[in-house]
Parts: structure tokens; sequence; C-alpha cells
């Protein structure tokens, strides 16, 4: 590292964990929390939005989404959240993190709310109503991804960075539980007070006039911890790294700084004066290519290659749930109780495998190094998912669905102890700050057209070709990522600056940084 590193951001990599770590992690880490809540709880709620607006008189079965609307119901906050984070994340590197997260925030508190508004007479409008503000709702979720990681590299010390980043990522794991929670205490409420009879029973009656509250209460339950953060990532200051390398204003970082780590600092602006025109390519030139290049299609492939697995194993499932008995055929039930017993399903899975596994990477990312825990994940996922495939004829027969469910379990468990937490934390750290939450913007929406072509591609080679061939591509997947991974350099333990080649001093030579 160069000797002549500003003093303000030596001081941030060698700070030792203080209070205002935690802070961060919860401001940051409650945007998360929103993120998951908002994106994940859909899927609870999909089946009741049948039943309610696509009831057909005199059918066996209660009403279900026609397959366009589901999709475009599931996938449209999708579509939203990858446009958001190459919008947010560009944004992010032109006017600062802290301005622009507010932003994002706010578009979240005010989607969420307008999403459980979804207003018409006719079930068409409705729908649309719906997608539109969902669409939006995931464009400022968009935006949390790149922002979130940027803030919280940038505010970190260099031991425990690794940590500090995959934690803000874990919240994701109590937003998805909290989903199915605040499912279940809503639904038990209705439940209690508004009685019906099963499907099967009497079919008009199952689904009661207050159902209708349900789905909105669920959906805009998620900007009550949004709007909580609000007023604490306004008071956080812009992050020193922003303020200092891009916005080359060292006396003000140095003023943030001193506040926050309760120390005095030099400004030192004649160095940042010293360093303006150096180092100053841009994403687009042959410099941020030879340095970079490489780096960036390692982060954004994995990332790609994780998410197509990972959300094609989201929507098996509701399949394992009713294999294993977790939840009985949809005509043994009323609207409510079914809404009741999907959550319940939800979040026993979120508590057993996919809440543990963010935790593991979050204590032995700064051990073991973020591409010891990435190559580990991708290994296991295409031992597992191959586990799954070959032998498929074998698991569908009912003396060994729970050894399927075993299986399909241990995937989510290292797919979040390993490339779904690793691919999020190595773009924030090996880009210069000028570029770092437009590069991680372009990481994230790469990995969100992966997680696209899961849901969908997923569920079209199913019908086509059969669950065997999908599975079998979905392990192939996972190989791939496996080789791509070598591309992402090891940040463990090494300053961003480092990472990045800005604590080089201008030799003539590129700065690579080895894996």
């Amino acid at each position: 590292m160069a000797k002549d590193q500003l003093q303000v951001l030596n001081a941030l990599d060698v700070a030792k964990t203080q209070w205002y770590h935690f802070t961060a992690i919860v401001i940051a880490g409650m945007g998360f929390f929103t993120d998951a809540y908002d994106l994940f709880c859909i899927s609870l709620v999909t089946k009741l939005l049948g039943r309610i607006y696509y009831y057909k008189e005199g059918s066996d079965s209660p009403g279900t989404l026609p397959d366009n609307v589901a999709s475009a119901v599931n996938g449209v906050a999708l579509c939203g959240t990858l446009a958001g984070q190459l919008f947010f994340g560009w944004l992010g590197d032109k006017m600062g993190r802290k301005r622009v997260y507010g932003m994002t925030l706010m578009m979240m508190v005010i989607c969420s709310l307008a999403s459980g508004l979804s207003f018409g007479k006719e079930p068409k409008a409705v729908m649309i109503t719906l997608c539109f503000f969902r669409f939006w709702l995931g464009f400022g979720i968009g935006g949390d991804y790149p922002l979130s990681a940027t803030i919280m590299s940038e505010y970190a010390n260099k031991k425990t960075r690794g940590a500090f980043i995959a934690a803000v990522f874990a919240m994701q794991g109590f937003g998805i539980l909290s989903g199915g929670m605040v499912a279940i205490i809503v639904s038990a409420a209705f439940k209690a007070n508004f009685p019906a009879p099963i499907y099967s029973a009497n079919p008009a009656a199952s689904t009661v006039p207050e159902a209708d509250y349900i789905w909105r209460i669920i959906l805009m339950f998620g900007a009550i911890p949004a709007l909580l953060t609000y007023y604490w990532r306004m008071k956080m200051p812009e992050t020193a790294r922003y303020t200092a390398l891009v916005a080359k204003n060292a006396k003000q970082a140095a003023a943030d700084m001193s506040k926050v780590l309760q120390v005095e600092l030099e400004a030192e602006q004649e160095k940042v004066e010293q360093e303006k025109g150096k180092n100053d390519f841009g994403l687009f030139s042959a410099k941020f290519v030879r340095r970079h290049g490489l780096h960036l299609i390692g982060t954004t492939v994995t990332w790609f290659l994780l998410d197509v697995a990972y959300y094609s194993q989201n929507l098996f499932q509701k399949d394992i749930f009713t294999a294993i008995g977790w939840i009985p055929k949809a005509k043994t039930m009323n609207a409510i109780e079914e809404v009741y017993k999907i959550a319940r399903a939800q979040t026993l899975i979120a508590l057993c495998s996919t809440v543990p596994g963010y935790w593991f990477t979050v204590a032995l990312i700064d051990k073991i190094g973020r591409f010891a825990i990435q190559l580990m994940g991708f290994f296991f996922m295409t031992v597992f998912m191959f586990a799954l495939a070959i032998p498929y004829h074998h698991w569908t027969l009912p003396d060994h669905r729970i050894g399927f469910v075993v299986l399909y379990s241990l995937t989510f468990f290292f797919s979040n102890f390993g490339p779904n937490t690793t691919t999020f934390v190595v773009p924030a750290e090996i880009f210069p700050a000028r570029l770092r939450s437009t590069c991680h913007g372009i990481s994230a929406a790469s990995g969100k057209a992966g997680a696209i072509v899961g849901a969908f591609g997923f569920l079209y080679l199913a019908d086509t070709s059969g669950v065997k061939k999908a599975l079998l591509i979905l392990g192939g997947a996972n190989f791939l990522g496996m080789l791509f991974t070598f591309l992402v350099p090891e940040s463990k333990g090494k300053s961003l600056e480092e990472m990045s080649g800005e604590a080089e001093e201008e030799k003539g030579t590129t700065a690579t940084v080895p894996v």
C-alpha cells in the first residue's frame, strides 16, 4: 500500500469495532430486511389473490391466477429491481451514496403502501395497478443493493469488513422470516374473527369478503421498517471515501469521520489536490478493462449463474410442501386457512435453512475468505443438484420424499453459506470508489437477470422437457459458477484502496490484484 494514504481512510481501516459499525449495519440492514420482505411476501398471497379475483362458479377447485397474471405479479418486481440496480448504482457514484439512499427508501415506503391499496372494479384493473406499483417498488429495492453494500464497505475496517457487509445482506433472511410471521399473525387473527367453511363444503362461502384485507395488510406492512430507518439514514454522514476520493473534499471527510470515530483527524486537502487527474479512468476506458475487466466479468457471471439456480429452487417450495403434507390440497381448506398454512411452511424453511446459512458466512468470511466460501458453496450446490437430478424418479416415490427435502434444504443452505452472500460482498470491495456503486449495480443487475431466467425459464423447461432435465441444467449452471469464481480476487484483510489499485502510486504499470 502507498505510504501516503489519507489519514482519514487509514483511521477507518484500522478502527476497532465500535458502536457506529453496528449502527451502520442496522441502518443499511433494515433496508435489506425491507427488500426481502417486499420481494418474497408476494408468494404468500398469490393463492389468495386467485381465490378472490378468479373464482369460477361450479368449479371443483378454488380460483387460481392465470399463468400470465401469476408470472406478471411474481416477476414484475424483479424487472423493477434490475432497472433500479443499474440506475441507482450509477447515481450513487454521481450524486453521493447518502443523497440517493434516502430517495430509494422513500420510494420503497410509498410503493409498499400503494401496492396494498391497488384498486379497480374488475380483477384485471386490480392486477394492473398491483403490477404497476410492484414494478416501482422493485425499482427502489434495486437501488438499495449497490448503496447498502457500498456504504457498509466504505465505513468498515479492513479486519471485519466482510462480516459487516455479509451481516447487512443476512438481514434478508430476517426479512423473509418476518414476511411469514406477519402473514401467520394476520391470517390467524382473521381466521378467528371470520370463520368460513372449507372449499369443498361451500365454494362461495369459503372466501369471506374480509379476506381481501389480508393480502393488502401483508403487502403494506413492508413500509413500516423502511419508514423507521429513514430518519437515521438521513443523519448518517456521507462516506469518507466518497467525500475524499470522488468529491475531492478532504476537509469535509475529516470533519465527518472525526465525529464518527471521535478522534481528531487532519484534513490533508493538498494530498487530494495532488491526486486530481490520476486514476480517473472511466468505466468504458481501456485502463478499466485492463485493471478490472476480468473482475467485472467474474462478479457479473457468478451472480447471474447463482440466481438462475437460486430463484428456480424457490419454485420447488410449493411442490415440496404439498409432498410432505405441510400444505393440504386447496379444496380441503378455506381461503384464510390456506394463507396460514403457506406462511407457516415458508417460515419453517427460512428458520431451518435460509437464516443459518447467512450467519455461517458472517462468522467465517473474514477467517476463510470470500473466494473459499464462494467456491465451496458452488461445489456443494452442484453436488446436491446432481444428487437430486440423476436419480430423480427415486425421489418422487413417497418413501424417499424426506430425503428429497433434506437435499433440497442443503442446496439452500450452501447457496446462503456460499455465493448468495459472497456475490453481494465482493463487488463492494474490489472496484475504485468513483465506480464502486456502478459496478456493484451492474453485478447485481446481472444477478436479477439470472433470477428472471431462473424463475420463468425453469418453469418453461420443466413443462416442456421435464423436471429432471431442468435440474441437470441447474447443476451445470452451478458448476460454471464454480469455474467463473476463479476470476474473482480475494479481498480478505486488504484495504479498499489496495484492492482497487487507488493506493498504488502511478508507475506506468497496471495495478492488478492476484486471486
